[in-house]
């Protein structure tokens, strides 16, 4: 059997938020602007991908330049502040390159279809390292503890995963690590941005595949996809503040976002599966009868909920393999045979859905899934045919998400969904009390996502949300900011920074323009 998903990702550009003239008919009030008790002489930006600039999935030269570090500093600098330096790209590409073999991809375009890899070759190379430091220290991908760790950048250790090609090509030396090179042009100023985001993110992303480290002290034993122990995160996140303070420095902290709210969540659909698709429609009744001793099987053993039925008037439910529900392989290979089936079949069908169960709406597919759901799985085809299982039976048992569950890195579980939300409480609880007790200003960047996410956020005359590309707020990747996005978020930084240091940047209209940022940049821009 084989069906194309068809429709998951319908989008189009004339969709992206209304605009409209920012000019004003009625003459200005000029507002002599303030620091405050601030000093923006000389700023410095800390943090990961967000404060780095990275949109469309990939870091390139005018992300760089929209980047909200970037944006502030254009502000500060009507204060006096210095030059804000920034390790830019080669290019508009994106994507990296290691002694010539490409590690990073080229950012994505809209192609009329949906997001795209735009055809091109990185120019980048992580090895030419241009050394810093720099006043934009955003390093994407980088975790909380991995802001102290020594070696962080050292381009050697980038091929087996010990450091991040975005800093090795900026670090001051192999062994500097993030702070150490922030802390080394002695700033006036900083923002501490998006810290502990990566801490969830890729467990989040992989369909939780990783590991919850909670209880586990130790970072160093940590995989990329693991959530960070909230006591590791309170230690870090503790000393980075007390060390950008040490010299009396002030700065903007924000706190970390529910990454689920994000788009690469909530595009595809519990329920992709249309009847009225005509690859999958005739073939319903097929499935529900195939099915049948199965559910059989599972009503007997007290699992009924674990039934698998498609319907033929409503869009159905794909398959998943849930990690969570116990393990009924053994016991439900004999009621499978007893019922009637061959050993083969009843063989391959308890291994197959042991723990397996169709999606609810508490369930996260991510963005990815996309391309997987309804297509052969290859892997498991190949398997079915060296177990001598004819090629036309084989094909239709190896449909993901139909025949065959969703792996688990397609799906982020609702169990799973509570670890990233659990541990996401916990660092903003840390982040808080770290920011009230130094007296620092705090963005409610968590605030901020969950109003975009259901009322939509307004941004001079646009209103922003998260759906994906025309939400205007969110890049084709699914996870980081349009320039827009990241021209919003520099100005919830400045209305921070007012509220806490008496500056009035917002009064004096020292502040991006919504008009200035695109949503989208063309492929043509190289």
């Amino acid at each position: 059997m084989k069906i194309k998903y068809i429709g998951v990702l319908l989008i189009a550009l004339g969709f992206i938020a209304c605009e409209s003239d920012d000019s004003t008919t009625m003459d200005e009030v000029q507002v002599d602007l303030s620091a405050g008790s601030a000093d923006f002489s000389n700023y410095v930006a800390l943090g990961a991908s967000f404060t780095a600039g990275y949109t469309d999935g990939a870091l390139f030269m005018a992300s760089q330049g929209n980047s909200f570090p970037n944006i502030l500093s254009q502000q500060f600098s009507a204060l006096g502040s210095g030059e804000f330096t920034q390790p830019l790209m080669n290019d508009n590409v994106g994507g990296l390159l290691l002694g010539g073999n490409v590690i990073a991809n080229p950012r994505l375009f809209f192609n009329g279809a949906g997001p795209a890899v735009l055809p091109a070759m990185p120019s980048t190379e992580v090895s030419n390292v241009i050394a810093g430091p720099y006043s934009n220290m955003g390093v994407p991908g980088a975790k909380s503890f991995h802001l102290l760790a020594n070696g962080y950048g050292d381009v050697g250790g980038v091929a087996t995963g010990q450091a991040n090609p975005y800093f090795a090509r900026m670090a001051s030396s192999a062994n500097a690590s993030m702070l150490e090179d922030a802390l080394a042009q002695a700033p006036t100023f900083f923002t501490l941005s998006e810290v502990g985001g990566n801490d969830v993110l890729g467990f989040a992303t992989s369909g939780g595949s990783g590991v919850d480290q909670t209880g586990n002290f130790d970072p160093t034993t940590y995989g990329s996809n693991d959530i960070t122990d909230p006591n590791v995160f309170a230690q870090t996140f503790t000393a980075l503040v007390g060390a950008l303070t040490g010299s009396g420095a002030k700065g903007v902290v924000t706190n970390v976002p529910y990454v689920t709210s994000l788009p690469y969540f909530t595009t595809i659909p519990y329920a992709p599966l249309d009847p009225t698709n005509p690859d999958f429609g005739p073939q319903i009744p097929v499935l529900n009868a195939t099915f049948a001793p199965l559910n059989q099987a599972f009503a007997f053993l007290g699992v009924p909920e674990r039934s698998i039925v498609f319907s033929e008037t409503a869009a159905s439910p794909v398959v998943i393999f849930d990690e969570s529900l116990p393990d009924i392989s053994a016991q439900l290979f004999p009621v499978l045979q007893a019922g009637g089936l061959d050993p083969l079949t009843a063989q391959l069908l308890s291994a197959q859905f042991a723990q397996s169960r169709q999606a609810t709406a508490e369930d996260l597919l991510v963005l990815t899934s996309s391309s997987v759901i309804a297509t052969l799985n290859e892997e498991y085809f190949n398997q079915l045919i060296t177990l001598g299982v004819p090629a036309a039976t084989a094909g239709q048992l190896a449909v993901n998400g139909v025949t065959y569950p969703l792996e688990d890195r397609w799906v982020l579980t609702s169990s799973e969904e509570n670890s990233v939300r659990v541990a996401t409480d916990a660092y903003n609880v840390t982040i808080e009390n770290v920011a009230s007790s130094s007296g620092l200003a705090l963005v409610d960047l968590n605030g901020i996502l969950q109003q975009a996410s259901t009322t939509g956020i307004t941004f001079d005359n646009f209103t922003m949300n998260t759906d994906l590309v025309f939400g205007g707020l969110v890049s084709l990747d699914g996870v980081h900011l349009t320039a827009r996005g990241y021209a919003l978020m520099a100005n919830k930084f400045l209305e921070a920074i007012d509220a806490t240091y008496g500056s009035n940047f917002i009064e004096a209209g020292k502040v991006a323009k919504a008009n200035n940022y695109p949503v989208t940049y063309s492929p043509e821009l190289q």
